[in-house]
């Protein structure tokens, strides 16, 4: 079997590592090839189900970011469910996710500890209802588009293929998509993910903005927290290992500021920080242990790949927060704990800059 060149370009954790240009892991890895299919996929209509979609909403500082981004989903008179996990911020937060009062936030959550991206989103994940679709959005996008939930949902109704659909990044990034596949039916359209390569830098839909059909849920189950690699790799996981596809919906317009003046802030009122010292978005940063993640514990998303290739596991990962799904499907325990050990260690230790 040919084998592939992993280059040397990272991939992101759950959308977070953003603007690296190197990744430490450098592997050969067997291609991976999905068989092709004629199998006719009966569609499932999101207006059939009675469910709201879910929501997950993760805050780690950068308060000023999350009072401007979720006032403005708060604005959608759309119907949604949502649940907010604040993952021990240290600048205030917490205060403003305590004042929120609206009928769709589900539950508000602090955690003592950071213990990384995956923990929470799975978390959040555990809430979901049979049949529910799932949405994560990250307190970095500011959704410009009216009606946004309507216009995923329009696309999962007419294209039973797609299991994942998500939004290109934008200002401040340069726009980039990988190589796709327009798919066209009627006045309804969305862009194909084509290749999802393991180890290709950026070619998967990233999950800053980023909905989930329920049946492609019921056959992957979790993020995996064994790898850690969060929406890098989700989409090759889904686009070779599942009966669905990932792609790009091209309807909704975002942004994705990444600080604020703090003279320009919404969210004074509830900021007690010492600007001259911190801000929160000096907090994020310097909390921020992605980049050093992916270069201590990188190999585990190669090694997860070569699994799923040797058909050692299937595509459904489990979650340490659903004890039946670790009885039931392959579950390396010590690798998912050393990851979020990781963080624990490494991005909760703000006594030195408070």
């Amino acid at each position: 079997m040919e084998h592939s060149f992993i280059h040397d370009n990272v991939t992101r954790i759950a959308d977070t590592v953003k603007g690296l240009t190197k990744n430490k892991v450098s592997k050969d890895f067997e291609a991976v090839q999905k068989p092709q299919t004629n199998e006719k996929v009966e569609k499932a209509r999101y207006s059939d189900s009675k469910l709201p979609i879910l929501i997950n909403y993760v805050t780690f500082n950068r308060l000023g970011l999350t009072k401007r981004n979720l006032s403005r989903i708060l604005e959608s008179k759309e119907d949604f469910e949502m649940h907010i996990i604040d993952s021990n911020s240290r600048d205030d937060s917490w205060s403003y996710i305590q004042s929120l009062e609206d009928s769709r936030i589900k539950s508000k959550t602090k955690f003592d500890l950071n213990k990384g991206p995956i923990y929470p989103l799975n978390l959040c994940l555990t809430k979901r209802k049979p049949g529910q679709y799932f949405m994560t959005i990250d307190s970095d996008v500011y959704i410009k588009t009216d009606n946004w939930i309507s216009k995923f949902m329009e696309i999962f109704d007419e294209f039973p293929e797609v299991g994942i659909l998500g939004v290109m990044r934008d200002t401040p990034y340069s726009r980039y998509i990988p190589p796709i596949i327009p798919k066209v039916s009627g006045d309804l359209s969305y862009l194909q993910l084509k290749n999802a390569t393991v180890g290709v830098d950026l070619d998967f839909v990233p999950g800053h903005m980023m909905c989930l059909r329920p049946e492609l849920i019921d056959e992957i189950g979790y993020w995996s927290e064994e790898n850690g690699y969060g929406d890098a790799e989700l989409s090759p996981r889904v686009n070779h290992f599942t009966s669905f596809k990932s792609g790009f919906l091209t309807t909704v317009e975002i942004d994705m500021l990444q600080s604020i003046a703090c003279n320009d802030c919404q969210a004074r009122e509830f900021c007690k920080l010492s600007k001259s010292i911190n801000t929160c978005f000096s907090l994020s940063k310097r909390s921020n242990m992605n980049e050093s993640f992916v270069t201590k514990h990188g190999w585990k998303y190669l090694e997860t790949f070569r699994e799923l290739q040797e058909g050692t596991r299937t595509a459904y990962c489990a979650s340490i927060l659903d004890p039946e799904s670790v009885k039931n499907h392959v579950y390396n325990a010590q690798w998912a704990n050393d990851n979020f050990d990781y963080y624990i260690k490494n991005s909760n230790n703000y006594e030195d800059i408070l």
